[in-house]
């Protein structure tokens, strides 16, 4: 009889790790029963490309589906949606889920259990936070309802939390033809980046027509007489919305692990080996778990697709009898607003200072093409070095066109442990279209160098 891998959560991590079991598998001339399960209406879908689908870079929520609920069961994998998961027993070894179409709950064993429940948004804990007109965007289901929302359409528009979701949907807004307020409670937006950079993004996002308002907590949403929200009260003010739309972060969704005594870390992701295992045929990967920062030396939760992925193909070449390891992040992760890029990975320099780390931090203004090519536009880099080792911990980019995905260049050093001397001397390419003779992050390493 086949073993029986149950998986809860039908996205990325989950249906990587899904059809990569069964792949794995039958490499290893092993039969494998996989259902999975999942609350929502989807599978395989990129949350990440939701504000530019609403900005209407996308057409459809189709085009954002790497693969149909009926293409995976083509290949052999019993998706159930709209079925969500309500108790786990990891002893006796069966999962209670209840099926809303059909409104029927059941319980289902298995030999197998992979736990890729993502992430929740944060949602204020204040007077009105229910109201209509205030959106997540962590689903495509919450991206149809915020089109549904500008079909009225709305004029203005307050989007909280100035991170990487909030900047792409104040972009959407601002294209939409909204006014629109950005509101956060940090000193800058952009928190992952050090705040003399988030200084940068501040003023260009004011040049774009947004008001950011910073260092402001939200205390309440006022709504009207249909109990939609018409403004957003902050301790610096009350600010006028037809929609709100919440970019304030998210949490690991693990609270049936929590309850089933799984092992949970500080950030309340859920604790795996390097092969993605939790416990004995316990397995995770994605939002929910914690992940190995190499930067850092330490765990911490960053939810991203990227990783997800990665995760749910380690889990499935595991599980279907195969080896593979996870061997870490660095950090990496980069946006934009409008036409401005921004970029970050390993530790900012607050990250330096706040693990006690001795180190030197360069920053560097440069152009992203040779500065008498037509089309060259101007890049900032910041730079963060260990002293006296020289190794690199971390960089920052922000910039116009052509500048971000250099980001990428520092996260290989960062992966590799070169220090700064040895970045600024790497072989990278150079054509006056593409770059100057020193690359701006070369520039900024060597900088560091001659600082250390």
């Amino acid at each position: 009889m086949a073993d029986r891998v149950l998986v809860i959560g039908a996205d990325a991590a989950g249906m990587s790790a899904a059809s990569q079991a069964l792949r794995s598998a039958k490499a290893a001339g092993r039969s494998l029963e996989v259902i999975a399960v999942d609350r929502g209406h989807w599978t395989s879908y990129s949350a990440c490309g939701i504000p530019y689908w609403i900005a209407g870079d996308v057409p459809s929520p189709g085009a954002l589906v790497a693969r149909s609920p009926d293409e995976h069961r083509a290949n052999g994998i019993d998706v159930r949606l709209v079925t969500e998961a309500v108790a786990l027993d990891t002893d006796a070894g069966w999962v209670e889920v209840v099926d809303h179409a059909a409104g029927r709950t059941e319980r289902i064993g298995y030999d197998e259990l992979v736990i890729a429940t993502g992430a929740a948004p944060v949602r204020p804990d204040v007077p009105g936070a229910g109201a209509a007109g205030i959106h997540g965007v962590q689903t495509l289901d919450d991206g149809a309802a915020v089109l549904e929302s500008l079909a009225r359409p709305p004029e203005r528009a307050v989007v909280v939390g100035a991170g990487y979701i909030g900047l792409e949907m104040a972009e959407a807004m601002v294209r939409r033809g909204l006014a629109v307020t950005v509101v956060d409670r940090g000193e800058e937006p952009m928190n992952t980046l050090d705040p003399d950079l988030g200084t940068q993004v501040h003023a260009a996002m004011e040049r774009m027509g947004i008001d950011v308002v910073t260092s402001a907590a939200v205390t309440a949403f006022e709504t009207g007489p249909g109990g939609a929200v018409t403004a957003i009260v902050t301790d610096a003010g009350t600010y006028p919305a037809d929609i709100v739309v919440l970019g304030t972060g998210v949490r690991p969704a693990t609270g049936l692990a929590r309850a089933a005594g799984l092992p949970l870390g500080p950030s309340g992701g859920l604790r795996t080996d390097d092969t993605q295992r939790v416990a004995d045929g316990v397995w995770s990967a994605g939002d929910c778990v914690e992940t190995w920062d190499r930067v850092r030396r330490d765990w911490v939760h960053v939810p991203l697709g990227t990783h997800a992925n990665k995760q749910g193909r380690v889990l499935g070449t595991n599980l279907g009898g195969g080896q593979a390891r996870f061997p870490g992040i660095v950090g990496t992760a980069l946006t934009k607003v409008c036409d401005l890029e921004l970029a970050r990975t390993g530790l900012t320099e607050g990250d330096a200072v706040a693990a006690g780390l001795d180190h030197v931090a360069v920053t560097i203004e440069s152009t992203t093409r040779s500065g008498y090519f037509p089309g060259t536009r101007p890049i900032t880099v910041k730079m963060v070095a260990e002293r006296p080792t020289g190794r690199l911990l971390g960089a920052q980019i922000v910039g116009r066109d052509g500048s971000a995905k250099r980001i990428d260049v520092c996260a290989m050093a960062l992966w590799t442990e070169l220090t700064v001397g040895e970045l600024a001397m790497t072989d990278l390419a150079y054509a006056p279209p593409f770059s100057s003779v020193w690359d701006p992050v070369q520039i900024a390493a060597r900088k560091a160098a001659d600082r250390l």
